[in-house]
């Protein structure tokens, strides 16, 4: 940072460490004991801005990347764009393997980064749910240009409300395991994403 952005109060921003995301499986845990939430197996990662034959050509090389890298062979990659133009790519695993889940995620971040695509991506998604409650949805939320992660918890009931108190527990319960936005306002909600 130079002296003329610390005068005006501007700061760089912080630089992605799609690594942050390793430390969920463990953070999964700590959730599981402390709340009841467990892992569904399903993630999910959103970016902007990729169409016509660049798009294709992404969709193909995220399946020869993950096929390739766990020797899966066909389990399903699905691609989603939602209501406000956003791309999303839905991985799935085992519910008792969240580390593969995240190997993908953090291979496909990758993938854009490298591809030029970084400034595109927005979040990855990780989902919970919680079966003592009726299998109450929760996804942990990285955000790729923060480094950061925060609870996403929809209201039971349907609709679009969120439930803050179990937001707040389950930052409480993962502060130490996890870099939690700590900024309330980046707490975007992700109605409908794939993966929740």
């Amino acid at each position: 940072m130079g002296l003329f952005d610390a005068i005006l109060g501007r700061s760089k921003p912080v630089r992605p460490d799609l690594d942050q995301l390793f430390a969920v499986p463990s953070a999964a845990l700590t959730l599981q004991a402390g709340t009841g939430f467990r892992p569904t197996g399903r993630g999910s990662v959103c970016f902007a801005g990729v169409e016509g034959g660049s798009f294709a050509r992404l969709q193909e090389d995220v399946r020869e990347l993950l096929d390739a890298d766990t020797g899966r062979g066909g389990v399903p990659v699905e691609f989603s764009q939602d209501r406000y133009g956003y791309t999303w790519l839905l991985a799935t695993q085992p519910p008792d393997d969240l580390a593969a889940l995240v190997n993908d995620l953090h291979a496909v971040n990758t993938l854009l980064q490298d591809g030029g695509y970084g400034p595109h991506l927005l979040c990855s998604l990780i989902g919970f749910e919680d079966p003592g409650h009726g299998h109450r949805p929760l996804a942990l939320v990285y955000l790729y240009k923060r480094g950061t992660f925060y609870p996403f918890a929809p209201a039971p009931g349907g609709g679009e409300k969120r439930d803050n108190p179990l937001e707040l527990q389950v930052r409480a319960t993962l502060g130490d395991d996890l870099r939690v936005e700590k900024d309330l306002s980046r707490w975007f909600p992700v109605w409908g994403a794939p993966g929740l």
